[in-house]
């Protein structure tokens, strides 16, 4: 496939199941400032929402490696990314941009109209990426969040 820094790579891009957990982690691992929870991203926490979500969430296979995913689910109305990412050595080939494509086909597969992300402030690539993919920053709601179990503890890469 044709990437950005003009040259050719063979992308898979398909389904996320619970045989990816271990090279998706690892890959999650790699991502500077990358917010890792305790229990949401563990095996079993991550084999929950797959169950919950089994169609829409993505992964990227180049050179017969994992080197992207999206964890992708919806609520019936509303379609939510989490943890996207691509290995440092392969962005700026488009593949992003073709797994958030893949996961929105996904969702709208399964008749859901909207979708949306957080993006922490501090991450300058990661919004510089939704921006210049079109996806609105919204400044006329606030985001609240509620705990719920103290132990699901948010562990930042550095």
């Amino acid at each position: 496939m044709y990437g950005r820094k003009q040259d050719f790579m063979e992308i898979k891009i398909r389904p996320m199941t619970m045989k990816d957990y271990d090279e998706v982690y690892a890959l999650w691992m790699t991502i500077k400032g990358f917010g890792i929870r305790s229990i949401d991203d563990s095996r079993e926490g991550t084999a929950r929402f797959l169950k919950r979500n089994p169609t829409t969430s993505i992964v990227a296979e180049a050179d017969g490696k994992l080197v992207g995913a999206i964890l992708c689910g919806h609520d019936g109305r509303t379609g939510c990314f989490y943890h996207v990412c691509v290995n440092e050595a392969y962005r700026n080939h488009g593949i992003g941009k073709q797994m958030a494509t893949a996961a929105m086909r996904a969702l709208q597969r399964e008749q859901i109209n909207k979708v949306n992300l957080i993006a922490f402030k501090k991450n300058e690539l990661g919004n510089h990426f939704w921006q210049d993919e079109g996806w609105k920053m919204r400044d006329d709601v606030n985001y609240y969040d509620f705990i719920l179990n103290d132990e699901n503890i948010t562990k930042f890469n550095e």
